[in-house]
Parts: C-alpha cells; sequence; structure tokens
C-alpha cells in the first residue's frame, strides 16, 4: 500500500513539474514577445479538451494546428482520437518546435509563420485537411491579417470543415461577414484562467 501511495506521489509530482515548466515556458516567451505568444500560460484542459471535441476523428484527412506552443490542445486532440501522424503542427517560436518534436514525435512539426500559410505548408499538405485548430492570439493583430487567415485555412480545408479559434474576449475575433461563412461560439469554459470562449467556422 505505502509503495503504491509512493509511485502516485511520484507521478503526481512529475505532472505538476511538467505543468510548471510549460507555464515557465510560456511566461519567458511572452515577456520577450508578447504580441506573438499573446498569452501567460498553456491553454488549460478543459479548453484544450473544447477545442478538441469540434474535431471529428472520423473524418480523414490531415489536422493543422497553428500556435500548438508546449502542446496542450495537441494532446486534446489525440485523446479525441485524432492519430499523430495526422496532426501538422505550425509553430513559430524554435524552443516550442523542439519540444513539440520530443513529445510528439509522429506528428509533422514546422516552424514557421501561420499567417503565411500558403508558404509555411507549400509542399507539405497533399490531401484537403479535416479542420484547422488556432490558438493564435489574433486580437494581436489587424482585422485584415484574421480575415486573411481565415481564408488561406478555408483553402486548405474540405467542405465545411471546421476552423476553431479560441479567444479570451467575448466577442468573435472575426465578425460574422454575409456569405463568406458560418460562425457559432461555445459556452464561455470558466474552467479556464483566464476563462475563454471557443469559435467554430465553416465555409459557404
Amino acid at each position: 500500500m505505502l509503495n503504491t501511495l509512493q509511485k502516485r506521489s511520484r507521478r503526481a509530482t512529475r505532472g505538476d513539474g511538467a505543468k510548471f515548466d510549460d507555464e515557465a515556458r510560456f511566461l519567458r516567451s511572452w515577456l520577450e514577445k508578447p504580441l506573438m505568444t499573446g498569452a501567460v500560460a498553456p491553454s488549460g484542459k478543459a479548453l484544450a479538451r473544447t477545442m478538441a471535441s469540434y474535431v471529428d476523428p472520423t473524418v480523414q484527412g490531415p489536422v493543422v494546428e497553428l500556435g500548438p506552443g508546449t502542446g496542450p490542445v495537441t494532446e486534446a486532440l489525440i485523446n479525441r482520437g485524432i492519430e499523430q501522424e495526422r496532426l501538422v503542427l505550425v509553430e513559430f517560436n524554435p524552443d516550442f518546435c523542439k519540444l513539440l518534436t520530443k513529445r510528439f514525435p509522429r506528428a509533422t512539426i514546422v516552424q514557421g509563420d501561420a499567417y503565411a500559410l500558403d508558404e509555411t505548408l507549400a509542399g507539405i499538405l497533399h490531401t484537403p485537411a479535416a479542420a484547422v485548430v488556432s490558438s493564435l492570439p489574433l486580437f494581436t493583430r489587424p482585422m485584415t491579417d484574421r480575415t486573411a487567415l481565415l481564408q488561406r485555412s478555408q483553402a486548405l480545408l474540405q467542405p465545411q470543415a471546421p476552423f476553431v479559434q479560441f479567444t479570451y474576449a467575448v466577442i468573435p475575433p472575426i465578425p460574422k461577414r454575409a456569405g463568406s461563412f458560418t460562425m457559432a461560439g461555445s459556452s464561455r469554459v470558466w474552467r479556464n484562467i483566464p476563462p475563454a470562449r471557443v469559435w467554430v467556422y465553416r465555409g459557404v
């Protein structure tokens, strides 16, 4: 019984340590480049699960994740049933890319600019994507950049496939524009710090 408790304690310590390390990495990245990182801590598990819930694992094709950071949403996607081999992770921060390579060795890790998806993913995607999942800090960019990102993402996606984006704001990062896409928001994810909301865009 004692050995079992000791093992559980060691596992908990390792888990807490990994979480602390990830938070420290995010904080350091935010202090160095606040507009690029956009958050001082990784997405919480509740938020990550909510984002992953909009991706249907039975739909074939790659799943593109933009700004995965240390990988909390990536892990949620895998738990959702998305094989690592289907994941294409686009991350600008080279230190995060190294970490992602260790944590998700069978995923495709691409170091590059998510706002220039045409160039960043040139020659990498060979079939239309089943989803694009984004943790990018869109509100740090002008509306023209946000709209262009959505348009470039939709060009990679299968018809009606989702572009999933979270934000801490109560308003959508890209407002509804008739004829270009549909938009739906989740309930507020109160268990995330700070609370967040997930927005799902689909082409029409």
